[in-house]
């Protein structure tokens, strides 16, 4: 048994999780390549390797003739004598198997099989790899900042390297070497010098996996991120929805005091990130999405994906956001081109149809304040959302 042999099998089988046959098919070709190199052809030749003790026998299968000077190629024919002296009972025409020292080849032979089977070994590692994390496509992992690279940065991923472009880095976002960091696997391209992997940190499905791996409900399916809209390093909205009655999807995705939402917002560095419930009625998701605003009615065209809605003057602002963000958002995470105008200009814009959102708004009657009105919807404002921690999440470092 070729103790030796087997030892060195059972490593790279466990450190590179190259499968043992896949060597053996490897040992096999390099001594077959030797024999190329070492009789000049190797058509006739046949390697076996018991895989149990790693022992291994090369043979040369020869045809027999009558006499010596029969014989025209000593690689491909044998005499009757010689055949006999190998195997007593051999008879003229048939062939026979001439066993092959492997000690007897040449220097440049060896060196050949040598080559043959390092080869084989790094093609099945790149494989491996690239296996390996083509799986994790579109999942998130942890990888350690190793340099940057022009303005890109390389990251060590454990058994490969990926690139974080620019294009896809956090603006503001600086990383020292040894940092660890979650990127989300873009793309895992095969190429002869390895597995070829883009991440990215400004991807939507970067926040998604983040919750699937934080909260349990949503890695169970209790709770499904029905849609995601962000604008990276500065802000996410969330639309989210529970299939089960008694778990409140927004609260499952806070945590206790906040605990399961801050861990992703300090992973983002900050970013801020809006939790809202989603809902089958456009009118009424489209009213979550523009939270922490107020909204007085929301008239919604499902055919056409558009939306007009009306808030109180003095929250005009807050609904579309900074620089428009927060309209810009809520019509990405419901897929509606918003129209959003305070009630003074809703009364003055043709076509805007004031008098229906009257009558509507008319049915909580016209003697309370906007104020009692939401209290009593259950809405919250900005300050409250954000007080409670339940909707509305900022990092430490904004």
């Amino acid at each position: 048994m070729n103790k030796e042999l087997m030892e060195a099998l059972d490593i790279l089988e466990k450190e590179k999780e190259i499968s043992k046959e896949t060597l053996f098919e490897a040992i096999e070709n390099s001594l077959v390549t030797a024999c190329k190199n070492h009789f000049g052809k190797a058509d006739n030749i046949k390697v076996e390797i018991n895989r149990e003790t790693c022992d291994f026998l090369c043979y040369a299968q020869k045809e027999v003739v009558e006499t010596p000077e029969e014989v025209e190629d000593d690689c491909l024919q044998i005499s009757l004598a010689d055949a006999r002296e190998i195997f007593s009972e051999a008879q003229a025409g048939e062939t026979v198997n001439v066993e092959i020292k492997s000690k007897e080849f040449g220097r440049i032979a060896t060196m050949n099989a040598k080559n043959v089977i390092l080869q084989k070994i790094r093609e099945e590692e790149r494989s491996v790899i690239y296996n390996q994390y083509y799986e994790k496509e579109k999942d998130v992992v942890t990888g350690v900042v190793q340099r940057y690279i022009g303005h890109n940065i390389s990251i060590n991923l454990g058994k490969a390297d990926a690139m974080l472009n620019e294009s896809e880095q956090v603006k503001g976002e600086m990383f020292k070497p040894t940092e660890r960091i979650k990127v989300y696997i873009l793309e895992v391209k095969n190429t002869p010098k390895g597995p070829r992997i883009n991440v990215s940190r400004t991807h939507p499905e970067l926040v998604k996996r983040l919750f699937e791996s934080e909260v349990m409900e949503i890695k169970d399916g209790t709770v499904e991120i029905k849609s995601i809209a962000r604008e990276a390093g500065s802000r996410t909205k969330l639309a989210v929805w529970s299939n089960n009655q008694n778990v409140d999807a927004v609260g499952a995705c806070v945590g206790m005091n906040g605990a399961r939402v801050n861990a992703i917002v300090e992973e983002l560095r900050g970013e801020k990130i809006d939790i809202v419930n989603w809902d089958e009625n456009p009118g009424n998701l489209i009213q979550n999405a523009l939270s922490p605003a107020k909204i007085v009615a929301v008239f919604a065209d499902p055919d056409e994906r558009t939306a007009k809605v009306v808030v109180p003057d003095y929250q005009l602002s807050l609904a579309i956001g900074r620089e428009g963000q927060n309209a810009r958002l809520a019509a990405r995470l419901t897929g509606y081109k918003i129209d959003i105008k305070s009630e003074t200009q809703a009364k003055d814009a043709p076509g805007f149809r004031y008098e229906d959102y009257m009558d509507e708004f008319d049915e909580y009657g016209e003697e309370e304040s906007y104020a009692e009105e939401y209290e009593e919807s259950g809405e919250a404002s900005y300050e409250e959302a954000y007080e409670s921690g339940e909707e509305v999440f900022e990092g430490d470092n904004e």
